[in-house]
């Protein structure tokens, strides 16, 4: 195993850790759980770990893959600027539960602004990884490429043909 295994193994737990987090948190504001608030913010803390990892073992990733077919380098530095991004939103995530996480005690109750400025952060840190998976997942699988992102050249790099087959199959799609 190698860095590019460790990135394209851990690339989603970022996506969905974020998530199911944000879900717990949203059960954990409504019932007022104390313990299951703690759970969540130190959940977040390690998922804002792991997601630096998969941002760093990206550039591993990247070497393995440019220079295959339909994979263009715009599109992978723009699914780097796009990850970087998301990356600093989940550590800022991390960051805001991890105050709150030292200080609490255990017969503390958790206040409902703290956890909901840990749950806004959280949100919008759903929105930007949702992205950047897609972004991630451009790269490779051409069947998710829409048309309209294709004919910017500044991303789609591909020969014309690739992309006219590409804007097919999304009318074929759009007829089902």
């Amino acid at each position: 195993m190698n860095w590019a295994h460790v990135h394209l193994a851990l690339n989603h737990v970022p996506v969905v850790g974020v998530f199911g987090i944000a879900l717990l948190l949203i059960i954990a504001l409504y019932s007022h759980n104390t313990g299951l608030a703690r759970l969540t913010s130190g959940l977040l803390v390690l998922l804002a770990i792991v997601t630096v990892v998969v941002y760093l073992t990206g550039g591993a990733a990247e070497e393995l893959v440019e220079g295959l077919p339909d994979v263009s380098e715009p599109m992978i530095e723009y699914h780097e600027e796009v990850a970087l991004v998301g990356t600093i939103v989940v550590i800022v995530a991390g960051i805001v539960a991890l105050g709150p996480l030292l200080r609490w005690s255990s017969d503390q109750r958790i206040s409902t602004r703290t956890l909901a400025a840990v749950l806004v952060v959280t949100l919008i840190a759903c929105g930007i990884m949702a992205y950047t998976a897609n972004t991630g997942g451009r790269i490779r699988h051409t069947e998710i490429r829409s048309g309209a992102a294709l004919s910017d050249s500044s991303i789609d790099q591909r020969p014309t043909g690739a992309r006219e087959l590409d804007r097919a199959s999304d009318v074929a799609f759009a007829r089902c």
